[in-house]
C-alpha cells in the first residue's frame, strides 16, 4: 500500500504553511512522514510547493489538475501510486494513530474505500482509496464538484464506526487538525 500525504492547501486561515508547525518539538510534516515511512512501502507527498519539501525522503508530486482542492490531491496521489490502494491523510493531523491505520489496511483488499466515521461525520482525509476511485473522482472534478465524499456512491465502501474508532482513540484526538492559530494553540496543549 502507498501512503499519500496531502500538503497542498493554501493555509489561508493559518497564515503560514501548516506542515511546518511544530508540536512536541517536531514539525507536523516530519511527524507524519516518520510514521508513513514506517508503515508504507511507498510514500507520496502531494504539494504545490515541492521545493519546500526537498528534505523529505519520499516521492514529491504536484497536483495534476490545479485548483481542485483536496479532491485533486487525492486524485494525484492515487494516480502516481504504484500500489492499487493508498492511505490518504492531510499533513495537519498530528495525532494519527498507527494501530488504527493498520486496522484500516486489513480491510483494503475487499473495498474501494475504507473511511472512518466518528460521531461528527466521515473523515475522507484519513481514508484508504483504490485506483478504481480515479474515474469517479475525475468525473466530479470535470463538473467542478469538489466535495470529497461526492464520488463514494457506487463504490464498495467500508465505514468504520465510532465504537471501533474509540477502541483505538479513547481521547478522541486522532482526527484533530490544525486550521487556525486557535486550533494550533488548543492542540499544542493536549
Amino acid at each position: 500500500m502507498t501512503g499519500v500525504i496531502l500538503s497542498g492547501g493554501k493555509s489561508a486561515r493559518m497564515g503560514m504553511n501548516k506542515a511546518f508547525l511544530e508540536i512536541e518539538g517536531k514539525r507536523l510534516i516530519d511527524r507524519t512522514m516518520l510514521m508513513f515511512r514506517d508503515i508504507f512501502r511507498e510514500v507520496i507527498l502531494v504539494t504545490n510547493s515541492p521545493l519546500d519539501y526537498l528534505d523529505q525522503d519520499c516521492i514529491i508530486v504536484s497536483d495534476i489538475f490545479k485548483n481542485k482542492g483536496a479532491l485533486g490531491g487525492i486524485y494525484t496521489g492515487l494516480f502516481y501510486a504504484s500500489c492499487n490502494h493508498a492511505f490518504v491523510s492531510a499533513c495537519d493531523m498530528p495525532f494519527i494513530n498507527r494501530s488504527f491505520i493498520e486496522h484500516m489496511i486489513e480491510y483494503a483488499d475487499r473495498y474501494d474505500i475504507v473511511a472512518p466515521e466518528p460521531s461528527d461525520g466521515l473523515q475522507p482525509l484519513h481514508a484508504i482509496y483504490s485506483k478504481r476511485c480515479l474515474p469517479p473522482i475525475k468525473k466530479l472534478m470535470d463538473m467542478d464538484s469538489l466535495k470529497i465524499t461526492g464520488f463514494y456512491r457506487g463504490l464498495k465502501t467500508m465505514v468504520i464506526k465510532e465504537e471501533t474508532i474509540k477502541s483505538f482513540d479513547p481521547e478522541g484526538k486522532m482526527f484533530l487538525n490544525v486550521n487556525t492559530q486557535t486550533d494550533f494553540e488548543r492542540i499544542s496543549s493536549l
